[in-house]
């Protein structure tokens, strides 16, 4: 049998910034499904800290992606939010960009999974921030994308209320101060293990 593939587009969340590659929430999903006995070849992951809509559009462009895949996961926005962006924009552009995945997926609108922003918010390094004006604009942020991922006919996960968690337990956070952990990054894995089990299968 020919093992699914697994495409994740995204940013810091997605390649796991401050954490070991064996904690990346794709690479954890993956070892998560495999003890499901779902065969899944190790995740191709596209997405580089820092990087804005357009930033992964273009990064999309110069990966050369072929062929199509059985999963693909869109992560974005955090950083269009953490540069005053405005939501219009990212609307458009994250169209754009959730239409790219469902081409990835060769049209297979229910092997496409949006994921939600973490709120960055609630880590020691908004401690000088306005913590509740950052929660507002990541919600409205992911109003946006959980409305389009909606009109598009594709599955949304909603990972913001684990990072929220971490306001109370620090345990929760990278060793960074910003980023999530492991720790956090395995429950996304495993809601995101069970949903793609129901898509595969």
């Amino acid at each position: 049998m020919v093992p699914y593939s697994f495409l994740a587009l995204g940013d810091s969340y997605t390649i796991g910034e401050s954490v070991a590659e064996t904690e990346r929430f794709p690479v954890q999903a993956v070892q998560l499904l495999r003890a499901k006995s779902i065969m899944m070849t190790d995740p191709r992951i596209v997405a580089v800290t820092g990087w804005t809509t357009d930033e992964l559009e273009n990064g999309i462009r110069e990966a050369r992606i072929t062929g199509t895949f059985d999963l693909v996961t869109l992560l974005i926005g955090v950083n269009n939010q953490y540069r005053g962006r405005s939501l219009d924009e990212y609307r458009q552009q994250f169209t754009g960009l959730l239409r790219r995945a469902i081409d990835f997926a060769g049209q297979r609108r229910g092997h496409v999974v949006v994921l939600s922003i973490p709120d960055w918010g609630v880590t020691p390094f908004a401690a000088d921030r306005d913590r509740a004006a950052i929660a507002r604009e990541i919600d409205a942020f992911n109003a946006v994308n959980k409305a389009v991922a909606a009109a598009e006919g594709v599955h949304w996960l909603d990972i913001t209320h684990y990072t929220r968690e971490a306001a109370q337990d620090t345990t929760l956070v990278a060793a960074d101060g910003l980023h999530p952990s492991g720790k956090d990054y395995a429950r996304w894995a495993v809601d995101l293990a069970a949903l793609s089990a129901e898509i595969l299968r």
